[in-house]
């Protein structure tokens, strides 16, 4: 059975099909829009995903565009419920969109495969290094930075807490052996702190380094995730963030690319005890470079 999902993979599914049906029902956005009385733009933002739609307003639509499917009918009503639910985050207080919609993939995803090349993914931080991390965010005020390690917080426990023990490929890891080695604060404490997390959680993860020796390899164009989930659900989604922005990637093209690049990363990268065995070489390291540093 397809794993039940929350709003956010609901809402997507539900707005795809409404796309779909208007455009084989040969009807236009002001079609839609003068039938619901409201403007054309909120038809095309309920197609976007963007804002949710009440049961009489998709009874119209569905009519409208005369589906007389009555299961089909029945699956759209049950997404349109599911998609006006709130998820697990909302008593965190309002999110950046975006963010939102990652954490809400995150969350009804079946697996999750991620790449990081610079830092430790969000799943896998200590609040120390978290904290540590958002305090280089200078666009941030310190109750924002605050803010955002508290909810990072929030996520981990919502995640490990659904028996990730059961499946350890539901999370997949590979980060660049400089993210392990960066000093994140400046203190070798935090960081060790930091690689003995990673220990602890790479028992119930897949958890994989790339070492420096590897050179050249798909994963210096930067960090991205994979969200998988059940194909009767959705299809998979490659989400990606920097400086340009955050994009997420639907296209068969694009999941093809990324699946590429990552199946290209796991293969040059450690195993994962041989990636385990280099984080307790590197907290090694650090305990003895952090000893000098008490002595001296």
């Amino acid at each position: 059975m397809p794993r039940v999902t929350g709003p956010t993979i609901s809402r997507w599914r539900l707005s795809k099909e409404l796309r779909r049906l208007r455009e084989e029902a040969g009807r236009s956005f002001d079609d839609a829009a003068e039938l619901l009385g409201c403007s054309p733009s909120k038809i095309r933002k309920i197609e976007a995903g963007e804002v949710g739609i009440v049961k009489a307003e998709l009874d119209s639509l569905l009519d409208l565009y005369k589906v007389d499917d009555e299961e089909f009918s029945t699956l759209l009503r049950d997404l349109q419920k599911l998609g006006k639910q709130r998820g697990w985050w909302a008593p965190l207080g309002s999110l950046p969109k975006q963010y939102s919609v990652f954490v809400g993939l995150e969350s009804e995803a079946l697996r999750i495969r991620q790449f990081e090349p610079l830092m430790l993914p969000g799943l896998l931080q200590t609040e120390e290094y978290a904290s540590a991390l958002d305090a280089m965010c200078t666009f941030l005020t310190a109750d924002e930075q605050a803010r955002a390690v508290k909810v990072r917080m929030a996520r981990q426990e919502q995640f490990w807490a659904e028996g990730a023990d059961d499946d350890r490929s539901r999370l997949w890891v590979i980060v660049d052996e400089a993210a392990l080695r960066r000093p994140v604060g400046g203190n070798l404490s935090i960081m060790r702190g930091q690689l003995l997390r990673v220990l602890e959680l790479s028992n119930h993860c897949i958890f994989q380094v790339v070492p420096f020796e590897a050179g050249s390899y798909p994963g210096t164009s930067g960090p991205f995730t994979i969200f998988d989930f059940d194909e009767d659900v959705h299809s998979p989604v490659v989400f990606t963030d920097g400086h340009a922005g955050i994009a997420l990637l639907e296209s068969e093209a694009d999941v093809d690319r990324g699946n590429r690049a990552f199946a290209h990363m796991a293969a040059v990268a450690l195993s994962p005890t041989e990636s385990a065995r280099k984080v307790v070489a590197i907290a090694s390291e650090m305990a003895t470079q952090q000893g000098g540093e008490n002595e001296s």
